[in-house]
């Protein structure tokens, strides 16, 4: 689906070689001038995506262009491209090819020189400049090499410098420049050549986080099975298909759009929405999720959403948006590098002048310096943490927890407490019949056909479980007359030529039959946690029903896995009674229990919490919990699949009803933290081992970019092993 420069002044462009914060940061400098407000930018990493916002003054899609290209990036008009997006190849490809070109033209000049004048000479300045002519050919090659392998170098050095921003693109040319001044031609190119290779890889790197996201497109079919309205079947784009359409998806077919199951029963396996790859249940009226995989049975589903607002084309947009929200991690190395970097480029001017005025020896202290700024070079931390947190959202993503941004990535390894609300938390959050306990002759068929026959005519969520209950006890319908609603406290019905009452305790009290064992009966069951429907003639109490929300199967093993997780302190905060919300956290195994509490007493509970232990989170179903999620220090929604405002009001949204996926957040935000700071640690361990050789003159320049490639190597390689977090489905 193809769209314009502009939606109400919005623009939306694909950049090409948009992978990481550094060129981000140079998009900004470009753009902040044009569109006059920061707040109006938004980045994709993931998919190499630049929003303009609406706001004034208004600006022009060319214009935007034209900042771009002065970065040394690409840009053009946004299209939604399925993974592998011919152009990006293209990209990679021209890359990869200047790249090759740049280390075949090094060995080429490299063997000329060293069949002219000896290796020696060929790893030093001797020959180049002599009265021969293979020396002058030696120097073009090795020219030609640092001009391919510097093509996506030099335009970003220009722009640093114009900014008055050292970046390693700018370090990394003057080095280049400098060896070449010297004469040192040999390792000018191989500078260009292991640079230019290093910025490939963290490229790679990316595109490989990117792809693995993008991949969940494939889930979603392209076509889709229509029904038109005489029965015929036609197959038609996915994207042509409208709010209302009737499809067929056939056993084995993935489900191509958001819809709910009109007709037909069948398993459907929605590992790529929550992660979960047990198949589940769908009946008539169960909601379904393109890119899910329809397994045994025909079913024919209504469309509820087009194919750019499904759940996973949310997810798509929500994890690629992340990235532009940093983790302190992300920061701390930002706030690091702005330092870092002036402070080495001010580092390899004192020693490229200081010592040579005071002992001598310009060349080889000019040698020195150009050695610090190669080595010096932060590209192996720039690239680590950036490629270890899209690694990390995405492996999060795949597993059906949707974490909002890189800044939220790094909390669950710090939670020291966790609130959860009850009803549909660690509740399933829809009552059930849990006893039925006929009195005074009346046996339990009769006490639910009577139930069934009233409550059919209700919407009530107690009459719908009493409903489901009698459905499922596979009792034959009877049929209710003249059925009345009694101010909310109960209803009024003929069945079999018989009047009948049923409703609550109160409502038993109004007609005046509350006996002693009644009332003993309904005090017992409610002292219980459970809410009791009773049942009645005019005559006497034909029974009583009892109902309650049941917990989650998961619920004690999540909560235990909490604690076992390292986390001091669980919490249940509901707005139910005592009885129930203690008979729930006992089922669920938590020991501390806050109930009858109002909205803001939640986000009091909470900032009560926040004092105590500092890190908290808050679980609760992303909206009415919204306000106490919102004070607390991360917000997770359970049950987040299709709900756009359960997505929408957390940090975190659990797109299945597990809560064991909370424990597996900790240990995935842990593990991610944790390769973080060996990145970090191993990026300027090895910089500060290379300094100091510098300084005694034990290395060279070629020899400093092989190791800051190396260490880069290593820290990527390192950041995605978080992709190993993935479930096997």
């Amino acid at each position: 689906m193809c769209r314009g420069a502009r939606l109400a002044d919005r623009i939306e462009l694909r950049v090409f070689g948009l992978d990481c914060a550094d060129e981000v940061a140079m998009l900004r400098h470009e753009l902040e001038p044009l569109v006059r407000s920061s707040d109006r930018l938004a980045f994709d990493i993931l998919r190499g995506k630049l929003t303009v916002a609406p706001g004034a003054p208004a600006v022009d899609a060319d214009a935007v262009r034209a900042a771009v290209a002065r970065t040394g990036m690409r840009a053009e008009l946004w299209q939604d491209v399925p993974a592998g997006d011919p152009r990006a190849a293209w990209q990679r490809l021209g890359r990869t090819a200047l790249t090759s070109a740049s280390g075949v033209l090094t060995l080429a000049a490299f063997g000329l020189h060293a069949a002219r004048g000896g290796i020696v000479a060929a790893l030093g300045s001797e020959g180049l400049g002599t009265d021969t002519a293979t020396p002058a050919a030696v120097a073009g090659l090795y020219t030609a090499a640092v001009a391919t392998g510097g093509w996506f170098i030099l335009p970003r050095a220009w722009s640093a410098a114009r900014r008055l921003r050292p970046d390693m693109n700018l370090l990394m040319t003057i080095a280049v420049i400098g060896a070449a001044a010297i004469g040192e031609w040999f390792e000018a190119a191989v500078v260009t050549f292991l640079f230019a290779v290093s910025l490939a890889l963290e490229s790679w790197s990316v595109n490989r986080a990117r792809r693995a996201v993008e991949a969940l497109l494939a889930f979603a079919p392209p076509t889709a099975r229509a029904i038109q309205d005489d029965g015929a079947i036609v197959d038609v784009p996915a994207e042509d298909v409208a709010v209302g359409a009737r499809l067929l998806v056939k056993p084995g077919d993935r489900i191509p759009l958001d819809g709910f199951v009109r007709q037909g029963t069948s398993h459907v396996n929605e590992a790529p929405i929550t992660g979960e790859s047990l198949p589940v249940e769908k009946a008539p009226g169960a909601d379904v999720f393109a890119g899910t995989i329809n397994t045994d049975g025909a079913l024919e589903i209504e469309v509820t959403r087009i194919v750019g607002d499904t759940t996973l084309a949310q997810i798509i947009r929500m994890v690629g948006e992340a990235q532009s929200r940093r983790s302190p991690s992300e920061q701390w190395v930002d706030r690091f590098a702005r330092v870092y970097t002036p402070a080495i480029l001010g580092l390899a001017i004192v020693v490229a002048i200081v010592p040579p005025l005071v002992a001598g020896g310009w060349s080889d202290w000019l040698y020195r310096a150009l050695v610090l700024l190669v080595i010096g070079c932060p590209c192996a931390l720039v690239i680590s943490t950036p490629v270890s947190i899209v690694a990390s959202l995405a492996a999060a993503a795949r597993h059906g927890v949707l974490v909002k941004g890189g800044a939220f990535i790094e909390v669950p390894a710090r939670l020291r407490a966790v609130a959860l609300d009850k009803t549909g938390t660690l509740t399933e959050g829809a009552p059930r019949v849990v006893t039925v306990t006929p009195l005074n002759g009346h046996d339990e068929r009769e006490l639910l056909g009577v139930l069934g026959a009233i409550e059919a005519h209700s919407d009530h969520p107690l009459a719908r479980a009493i409903v489901s209950h009698v459905q499922t006890a596979g009792l034959p319908p009877m049929a209710a007359a003249d059925v009345r609603a009694v101010d909310g406290r109960g209803v009024t019905a003929m069945v079999n030529g018989k009047r009948y009452w049923l409703g609550s305790h109160r409502f038993l009290e109004e007609q005046r039959q509350a006996t002693p064992d009644v009332h003993d009966r309904l005090e017992a069951m409610s002292g219980a946690g459970h809410t009791v429907v009773v049942v009645g003639t005019d005559a006497h109490v034909c029974g009583l029903v009892t109902l309650a929300d049941r917990v989650r199967a998961e619920s004690p093993g999540a909560v235990a896995a909490l604690r076992a997780a390292g986390v001091e302190h669980v919490v249940m905060l509901t707005g139910d009674n005592h009885p129930t919300a203690e008979r729930i956290a006992e089922e669920s195994g938590i020991s501390e229990v806050r109930a009858e509490l109002l909205p803001a007493d939640k986000v009091a509970a909470v900032e009560d919490l926040v004092r105590r232990y500092g890190t908290v989170a808050m679980i609760g179903d992303g909206v009415n919990d919204a306000p106490a999620m919102g004070r607390a220090t991360i917000g997770i929604a359970m049950g987040a699949a299709g709900s756009d405002a359960a997505i929408e009001a957390a940090d975190v949204a659990l797109m299945a009803d597990d809560l064991s996926r909370l424990a597996w957040l900790i240990r995935h935000s842990r593990r991610t933290l944790a390769i973080i700071r060996q990145n970090v640690v191993l990026s300027i361990g090895v910089k500060a081992v290379f300094v100091a050789l510098t300084f005694t003159g034990y290395t060279t320049l070629w020899a400093a970019i092989a190791a800051d490639m190396g260490v880069s190597l290593v820290v990527i390689a390192n950041a995605l092993r978080l992709l190993a977090s993935w479930p096997r489905s």
